[in-house]
């Protein structure tokens, strides 16, 4: 398996399904980005709660091959057994690919389980094997990563933007990273109570640097 990360906002997507199921999945491509190239496929009697969510993008028909002549990513949750097998038959006709929730032999790729902290993503797969492992994992990445790490990551790439800006090399970058992780605690098991301490608003980066390279 290849982990990576795909830019929903410049592909077009579609979910097939309907249910609790499909619901959660079109959640959790709402919340990458796929807006607008997210065509949902639910049926002639999609539940209410799928249709509500999918607004305009709702098409009230199961898919035929045409369907996906214009898509680049396939998501299939909420489906029977032989409907799903029949609709991944299609797409592969098509060959785009394709994820089918809870049956790893119809996939050609695995979503994994996510923890969204804004533009911080972590993520946790066992290739299909073990989704209830996953999940745990996730739960637990959770819990150690709240809310608070979308503004520390606002924080860092602010930090990272003035180093860069002032000449800093890559490898300045990172270690300065690690060196404001360390005196923030953010990664300790027991963070200071203000983030915020005096490194953060003392640092100037063109000291940084000039002590950065004369310690080199």
């Amino acid at each position: 398996m290849l982990p990576v990360m795909l830019d929903l906002t410049r592909l077009q997507v579609a979910l097939v399904g309907d249910g609790d199921a499909a619901l959660r999945r079109l959640r959790l491509l709402d919340e990458a980005g796929a807006g607008r190239n997210l065509r949902v496929f639910a049926g002639d009697d999609p539940s209410p709660e799928l249709w509500a969510a999918a607004g305009t993008r709702l098409r009230r028909r199961w898919p035929s091959h045409a369907s996906f002549d214009d898509i680049d990513i396939v998501f299939l949750a909420g489906l029977p057994p032989e409907r799903a097998s029949t609709v991944a038959d299609l797409v592969r006709v098509a060959r785009v690919i394709v994820n089918v929730e809870d049956t790893p032999e119809l996939c050609d790729f695995h979503s994994p389980a996510t923890v969204r902290r804004g533009d911080l993503v972590l993520t946790v797969s066992t290739g299909g094997r073990s989704p209830g492992l996953a999940s745990r994992v996730r739960r637990w990445l959770a819990e150690r990563f709240g809310p608070e790490w979308q503004g520390r990551l606002d924080e860092i790439a602010a930090r990272r933007a003035a180093w860069r800006e002032a000449g800093a090399s890559p490898a300045e970058v990172a270690h300065w990273t690690d060196q404001w992780l360390e005196r923030h605690g953010w990664l300790s098991s027991e963070a200071p109570n203000n983030s915020r301490s005096a490194f953060s608003s003392s640092v100037n980066p063109s000291e940084e640097i000039s002590h950065g390279t004369a310690a080199r």
